[in-house]
């Protein structure tokens, strides 16, 4: 009843929204005369394209399979899936690679849904080809969507050996020579220790070094593949939420308060009044609260936990029939109601688990005899009631073959009737404290009863805060004409929105395909706005995002290319200055040693012990691998000039070195590293097609 009053609130604004939906849909450029879309092609891989049609078709198929995805998450994983397909179907062509029949039928062998069906296997239980190709044909015949379901299945076996053949070709050149299993094993096990100081870069303030725009436009240049962009946007916003105004909390709160007590109606049946029971006398909650709240009645009875932080106090202390509220929370209003108290409801307790050989559940480890798993229960339950609580939980953590084990046997708070019944029985009608052994069909329990609480039946009329129709009329009213005010005068958007203490919300770098704003969830339409072809620097439009409106202006638009100097300075500038600082510093210590250099930046000489070039970490200092590198190019004793590190300039000084023993073979380590090899080889040969394609993404266009 509730509900319908809402929808009977919304019907003004949503003739008008329907028909705005209309009018656009009627004039929308993307529409040909017919009704039909003029993109028919998602996107090409290599010049070949893959069709919109072929797209959703995987993308539905996706989200029957993935219940939980958004759209544009399938959108993205539909998308990768086809891309990777055609590269490497481009692939295969190109080196021949191809599959046949017999070859297609080995490779289902090895597939266990196929090879362990008894249809597809001969009197001895194996896999027969003959009895496969029998029962394709049969459902060629017989069985038109089986045999389709197949024809799927066979371009994905098909695939999948293809790839498999490709990726053995490729893993069949990966190696690695015994003398690369030396340098690995050097790398490990030789070492060197220094002393050093280092003069930190941020010794010297960043206001003593001044970067110049012709410097970052030259760093840009000498990195460009540090400062790629791919198309953005920048929007700013006005929100306009469709929420409760302060008379519709008024409206609500009177509305609610009405239901608490009894009221008189007119009985048209018995032509009499009657008396109707409010919410605090009435003797059916679940019809009462069907009719007259936005929430059931929940007939479980929860712990104190289990009532929310906010308002578990207010709850708990109410007496049996006794009401709290109104009151807000999650968006409601509501009124609560004690139905019942049960007396130690929930208990927490914690067991030590000894199974047997058969038990249910029992981990395949376990061969103790029932009669010896009892034996040992016997013998720890003595131990447990002489424990105090760290003892028992040491017992439980090392004895007990329940998954509680890690936890010394806790099994938290549980509700009557959730455990086993033997289990329950002891917990709910013991005192706290108690310890027993209780047998079940998992074993032998050692129980330890270790709190008792209350649980309440608390029964909640609510009304969802929602927006009078009156509300709502203003809140669409205020969007349009704040819409229509900043469409006049576009470059006054955040004055104008400040003389009517509108807040505005920046947006910065979007890209094409994201979900989401800011504050605001999903909001493709905005985006997909953002990137039209037709949108404008400048431009501004109103959207209903269901939970209200925005006022959006389009406030840059960033294409593919080279990042802009005053976007690129906020990385370049800190890495030109650094540069900087290392010369400074270089120029200011020059020809000093160690000490000196230490005494006049008033530092102790710092030392690291057996450092090596596969951890090349200095303790205090983190990842140095060129300081380190620089070490073991020293000879013993020798002092290095002024080295720029990540984090300073370092002076060092080798004070030892000591050589890994030789080995008679280094095969172990070059094995290492071939495995290491071989196990990415795959995914980098992909990622090398992949960036080496051309391929075009037209996704933003149709999601």
């Amino acid at each position: 009843m509730a509900v319908l009053d809402k929808i009977r609130q919304r019907t003004t604004v949503l003739i008008i929204i329907i028909g705005m939906a209309l009018f656009a849909f009627v004039i929308s450029g993307i529409f040909t005369k017919n009704g039909v879309s003029q993109e028919t092609v998602i996107g090409e891989i290599n010049g070949e394209e893959v069709s919109i049609t072929e797209f959703r078709q995987r993308l539905e198929a996706a989200a029957e399979q993935s219940k939980t995805s958004t759209t544009m998450q399938l959108v993205d994983q539909v998308w990768n899936s086809a891309v990777r397909t055609k590269l490497l179907e481009q692939e295969f062509e190109s080196l021949g690679i191809s599959v046949e029949g017999d070859q297609i039928l080995n490779f289902i062998k090895n597939i266990p849904v196929y090879a362990q069906t008894e249809l597809f296997q001969d009197e001895n239980g194996v896999f027969s080809n003959e009895k496969f190709i029998a029962a394709v044909a049969d459902w060629k015949v017989n069985n038109p969507r089986q045999y389709q379901l197949w024809l799927q299945d066979e371009l994905a076996i098909s695939f999948n050996a293809k790839e498999q053949t490709f990726n053995n070709l490729i893993l069949a050149g990966v190696k690695a020579s015994e003398l690369e299993g030396k340098y690995n094993y050097k790398a490990a096990n030789d070492k060197v220790s220094i002393s050093f100081v280092k003069l930190a870069y941020t010794s010297i303030p960043d206001s003593l070094v001044t970067v110049s725009e012709s410097e970052v436009k030259a760093y840009i240049n000498d990195h460009k593949e540090e400062f790629k962009q791919s198309p953005a946007r920048d929007l700013r916003l006005v929100y306009f939420p469709e929420v409760a105004s302060a008379a519709d909390e008024q409206a609500i709160e009177a509305e609610i308060t009405s239901l608490l007590e009894d009221s008189q109606e007119f009985d048209a049946d018995a032509n009499a009044t009657v008396k109707v029971a409010g919410f605090k006398n009435t003797e059916d909650m679940s019809l009462f609260l069907d009719r007259h709240s936005d929430i059931k009645f929940d007939t479980i009875y929860k712990s104190d936990a289990a009532l929310g932080f906010q308002q578990r106090e207010n709850l708990v202390g109410l007496s049996k029939g006794e009401i709290y509220g109104p009151y807000k929370e999650d968006g409601y209003l509501k009124v609560s109601k004690m139905m019942d108290i049960k007396k130690n409801g929930t208990a927490k307790a914690s067991h030590i688990l000894i199974s047997w050989a058969g038990a249910q559940s029992a981990n395949a480890s376990v061969t103790r005899t029932k009669e010896e798993a009892k034996s040992l229960a016997n013998q720890l339950l003595r131990q447990a009631r002489n424990a105090n609580v760290a003892e028992f939980y040491q017992l439980a953590r090392d004895n007990s073959d329940g998954p509680s084990a890690s936890r010394g046997g806790d099994l938290g708070y549980f509700v009557e009737g959730q455990m086993v019944a033997e289990f329950n029985d002891f917990v709910f009608g013991s005192k706290v404290g108690a310890i027993d052994m209780i047998e079940t069909d998992f074993g032998y329990h050692i129980v330890k009863i270790d709190d008792k609480k209350d649980t309440y039946q608390i029964a909640t009329l609510a009304r969802s805060l929602a927006p009078s129709e009156e509300t709502i009329n203003a809140n669409f009213k205020n969007a349009t004409s704040f819409e229509m005010a900043v469409s006049k005068d576009s470059n006054n958007f955040g004055s104008i929105a400040s003389e009517s203490n509108y807040q505005v919300r920046s947006v910065s770098k979007v890209a094409a395909l994201e979900e989401n704003l800011p504050g605001l969830g999903a909001q493709r339409s905005v985006i997909q706005w953002a990137f039209n072809d037709n949108s404008s620097i400048g431009d501004i439009r109103k959207f209903d995002l269901g939970t209200g409106y925005a006022v959006v202006q389009l406030t840059a638009i960033y294409n593919e290319g080279t990042t802009s100097i005053a976007d690129a300075s906020i990385k370049a500038i800190p890495a030109i200055r650094k540069e900087k600082k290392a010369q400074m510093l270089k120029e200011q210590y020059a020809g000093k040693s160690i000490d000196a250099i230490a005494s006049e930046a008033k530092m102790e000489v710092a030392t690291a012990s057996a450092l090596s070039l596969s951890s090349p970490v200095i303790p205090g200092s983190g990842r140095e691998a060129y300081i380190v590198g620089k070490a073991f190019g020293m000879e013993e004793g020798q002092e290095s000039d002024l080295i720029q590190g990540n984090d300073g300039v370092y002076k060092i000084k080798v004070t030892s070195k000591t050589e890994a023993e030789a080995l008679e073979s280094y095969a172990i380590y070059a094995s290492s590293i071939e495995a290491q090899r071989k196990s990415i080889a795959p995914y980098s040969i992909f990622s090398a097609i992949e960036k080496a394609a051309d391929i075009v993404d037209n996704r933003a266009v149709f999601y």
